[in-house]
C-alpha cells in the first residue's frame, strides 16, 4: 500500500502540467456553457420574482359593450380572484399635443391610482411639487427609454376630450358628421394636468419601447418580436386617477364610444396562484386559456364582449422570454462542440500519460495489484483534476449568467437579479464531462492493464517511417528542403496525433467564425440586441481560450513524447531555435489544415444560429470576419508556441538520451 500511495503522489507531481490542462480546459467548457445556461435560467427566476413581488396582472380585460363593465360584472371577477387582485379603470391611445408636438399618448385612468395592489409601480423619481388646485391635475409618467420618450416633472399637458373623442370615434370605425366634429372642435371639456412623480410600470420595461394598439397586427407575437422598429410604438404613458375623466354628453353617432370612455372599460386581473406563471412556460399558457373560461362564465352574458390582453400580448414580457431563451438556445448548439473537444483532450491526456508509464503499470501489475486498482490512481488523477475545474467553472459561469444579465439592462429594464441558485444546467454539463472523463480513462486503462508485463516492460517501438503521398508527386516533393521534407513526414506519421489536433482546431475555429456571424448579425444585420452582440463576443473570447489550451497540451504532450529525438537534434548541433521550429512548423501546419475544416463545420453551426435566432444567412455574414477568425486562431497559436518554447529550451539531452527505447 506505502508503494501504491508513492506512485499516487508522484503522478500528481511529475504530470503537474497534465493536470493543470484538464483543470483548464474543464473550467473554460464548463464555465462558458453554464454560465450561457446558468443566465438564461437566471433571468427567468428574476422575471418570476418581480412578477409576484408587483402583482402583475395576467389579464387586461376590455368591455366591447357600449356600457363597459357594470359594478355586477366587477364584483363576478372579484369573487374569483380577490378584491387585492382586481383593478378597474379605462385606457385608450390618442394622439396629443405637447410643446407643439404630436405624440401618441397611452392613458391610464386608474380607480386605486394612489395605492395600487395590481400592477405595482416604483417611484423612479418624486416630484417636488404639490397641486395648485383649480384646473391643474397631477399624473404620473412611464420613465423614458430608447423609444417612450418621457416627460420631464412639472410639464403641464393639456388633454382635449373633444378631440380624444373624435380620435376614439375614428378607430372605432365611426363616421362623424361634420356639424359634431365642428361641435367637438369647440366642446368645452379640456384638462390640464402636470406631469408628477416618474414611475416604472411592471408591464413596460422594454427599451424598444411599447407596441402600441393602433398595430395593424393588434399584438406582439413570437413572430414580430424581431420587427418592433417597424410597428407602431407609443411615445408616452401617464397613469391618472379616474375621476379625472370628466362628464361627457350623450352625442349621437359616437355616443357609444363616449359612454364606454366614462364607464369601467378595463379590468386588471392578477391570478390569485402566482406560481403558474414560471416565465410564460406552457403550464401557465394552458392556466390562462382556461381562466378566460372560467371568467366568461362569470360575467354571463356580459361574458361575450369581453377582449382579454394576456402577458403573451405584452411585448416586454414576451420579448424578454424569447432572448433568454434565444441564449440558452445558443448554448445549447455550442455546447455539443465545446464538450466533444473537452472530451477529446482529456481523453487524449490520460490515453498518453499511461503510455508514458507502461513500466510502472507492469511492476504494479507484478506485484499482484488488481487491473482496477491500476487503473484507480489514473481514474483519481483525471476525476480530481475534472472536479476541481467544475467547481471553479460553477463560480466562472455565474460570473458569466450576471455579466449576461446585466448587458440585458441595455434592452430592458431589467428586474433585481434572483438570488435564487441556478444548478440545474451547471450539473447537467459537469456530469456530461465527469462520465465522458470517467468512461474514457476507464476503457483506456483497462486495456493497457490486459497486456502482460513483459509486453508493458518493453518499451513501445516507435511508430515506422512510411512514405507520404507528397513523396509519389516528385515534382513538389522535390521543392522542399530537407527539414520540411521531415516535418512533413512527422504530420503524417503519427496519424491520431494529426487527426486529433485538426479536429480540435476545427471546430474551435468554427465557434471563432460562429461568434463572429453573431457579432454581424448584430452590427450589420440589423438585429439590435445588445445582449445577442454580448454573448457573441464571450463566444469568440472562449472558442479562443479554447483553442489556446487545446493547442497548448496536445503540442504540450507532443514534445514530452519526443524529448529524445529534440535532444538528438540538439547533440547533432541544431541551434535552440531550429530545434524550436522543428515543432512549431508541425504545429502551424495542423492549425492550417483544421482552419480549412473548420470552415465547413462553421457553415453548420451558423445554419443552426440562424434558424435559433430567426433571422441572418451565409450570404449575410461580412466578407472580412472569415479572414479574421482564422487571423484569430493563429494569434492564439502563437502565443502557444511562444509559451512553449522554454520547455523545448530546457530539454537536458543527457537524461533524454538516457532513456530505453
Amino acid at each position: 500500500m506505502k508503494t501504491y500511495l508513492k506512485t499516487l503522489a508522484r503522478a500528481f507531481t511529475k504530470h503537474i502540467t497534465r493536470f493543470l490542462s484538464i483543470i483548464f480546459i474543464v473550467l473554460i467548457s464548463v464555465g462558458f456553457i453554464s454560465g450561457i445556461g446558468t443566465s438564461t435560467d437566471k433571468i427567468k427566476y428574476s422575471l418570476n420574482d418581480y412578477y409576484k413581488a408587483n402583482n402583475v396582472s395576467d389579464f387586461i380585460l376590455k368591455s366591447t359593450s357600449d356600457g363597459g363593465f357594470s359594478d355586477k360584472d366587477i364584483a363576478a371577477v372579484r369573487n374569483l380572484y380577490g378584491g387585492e387582485n382586481v383593478n378597474t379603470g379605462a385606457s385608450f391611445e390618442a394622439y396629443i399635443g405637447v410643446n407643439g408636438e404630436k405624440q401618441l399618448f397611452r392613458l391610464y385612468f386608474l380607480n386605486d391610482f394612489d395605492s395600487p395592489t395590481v400592477n405595482k409601480w416604483d417611484v423612479v423619481e418624486k416630484a417636488d411639487f404639490s397641486d395648485e388646485s383649480g384646473d391643474i391635475k397631477v399624473a404620473c409618467t412611464e420613465v423614458s427609454d430608447n423609444k417612450i420618450k418621457g416627460i420631464s416633472a412639472g410639464t403641464e399637458i393639456e388633454l382635449d376630450f373633444g378631440d380624444i373623442l373624435k380620435q376614439l370615434a375614428e378607430q372605432n370605425g365611426k363616421q362623424i358628421d361634420p356639424d359634431i366634429s365642428l361641435f367637438l372642435d369647440n366642446f368645452d371639456c379640456k384638462i390640464t394636468v402636470v406631469a408628477g412623480d416618474v414611475i416604472k410600470s411592471p408591464l413596460t420595461f422594454a427599451n424598444d419601447g411599447e407596441i402600441s394598439w393602433l398595430n395593424p397586427a393588434d399584438t406582439p407575437t413570437p413572430d414580430n418580436i424581431n420587427a418592433v422598429n417597424e410597428l407602431i410604438t407609443v411615445d408616452n404613458i401617464l397613469y391618472m386617477p379616474y375621476e379625472y375623466i370628466p362628464e361627457i354628453p350623450a352625442i349621437p353617432v359616437i355616443h357609444p364610444v363616449a359612454e364606454k370612455l366614462v364607464k369601467t372599460g378595463d379590468m386588471y386581473v392578477s391570478f390569485s396562484d402566482k406560481t403558474v406563471f414560471n416565465a410564460l412556460d406552457d403550464r401557465y399558457e394552458n392556466f390562462v386559456e382556461s381562466q378566460k373560461s372560467d371568467i366568461v362564465s362569470a360575467l354571463g352574458e356580459s361574458g361575450n364582449g369581453v377582449g382579454f390582453i394576456s402577458l403573451f400580448q405584452n411585448y416586454s414580457f414576451l420579448s424578454l422570454v424569447k432572448y433568454a431563451d434565444k441564449v440558452m438556445a445558443i448554448g445549447l448548439i455550442l455546447m455539443v462542440a465545446f464538450l466533444f473537444v473537452t472530451a477529446l483532450v482529456v481523453l487524449s491526456n490520460m490515453t498518453r500519460l499511461m503510455e508514458e508509464e507502461r513500466g510502472q503499470i507492469a511492476c504494479l501489475r507484478t506485484l499482484g495489484y488488481s487491473s482496477f486498482k491500476i487503473v484507480f490512481k489514473y481514474i483519481l488523477f483525471s476525476m480530481l483534476a475534472t472536479g476541481i475545474g467544475g467547481v471553479s467553472a460553477y463560480f466562472v459561469g455565474l460570473g458569466l449568467a450576471y455579466l449576461i444579465c446585466y448587458v440585458f439592462n441595455y434592452s430592458f429594464a431589467m428586474p433585481p437579479v434572483s438570488t435564487q441558485v441556478a444548478l440545474p444546467f451547471f450539473l447537467i454539463v459537469f456530469s456530461i464531462i465527469v462520465i465522458t472523463t470517467l468512461g474514457a480513462t476507464l476503457i483506456a486503462g483497462i486495456k493497457l492493464t490486459l497486456e502482460t508485463p513483459a509486453n508493458l516492460l518493453r518499451p513501445k517501438p516507435p511508430k515506422a517511417g512510411k512514405k507520404v503521398f507528397l513523396e509519389r508527386i516528385p515534382a513538389v516533393w522535390n521543392l522542399f528542403s530537407f527539414k520540411y521534407k521531415s516535418t512533413m513526414r512527422n504530420v503524417l506519421r503519427y496519424a491520431s496525433r494529426f487527426v486529433m489536433t485538426v479536429v480540435s482546431v476545427a471546430v474551435s475555429t468554427a465557434l471563432v467564425l460562429a461568434g463572429l456571424a453573431l457579432l454581424d448579425l448584430c452590427l450589420f444585420g440589423g438585429l439590435a440586441s445588445p445582449s445577442v452582440m454580448a454573448v457573441a463576443l464571450v463566444v469568440i473570447v472562449f472558442a479562443g481560450l479554447l483553442t489556446a489550451v487545446v493547442i497548448y497540451t496536445l503540442t504540450n504532450i507532443n514534445i514530452s513524447e519526443r524529448n529524445r529525438e529534440l535532444a538528438t537534434l540538439k547533440v547533432l548541433g541544431y541551434h535552440e531555435k531550429e530545434v524550436a521550429w522543428y515543432i512549431y512548423r508541425e504545429i502551424y501546419i495542423d492549425t492550417a489544415v483544421g482552419i480549412v475544416f473548420g470552415y465547413p463545420l462553421s457553415l453548420l453551426i451558423m445554419r443552426l444560429l440562424f434558424w435559433i435566432m430567426g433571422m441572418g444567412a451565409f450570404s449575410s455574414v461580412s466578407w472580412f470576419w472569415w479572414l479574421v477568425a482564422p487571423a484569430l486562431v493563429f494569434l492564439f497559436t502563437g502565443v502557444v508556441t511562444l509559451m512553449l518554447s522554454f520547455k523545448i529550451r530546457k530539454i537536458d539531452m543527457n537524461e533524454s538520451l538516457k532513456a530505453i527505447e
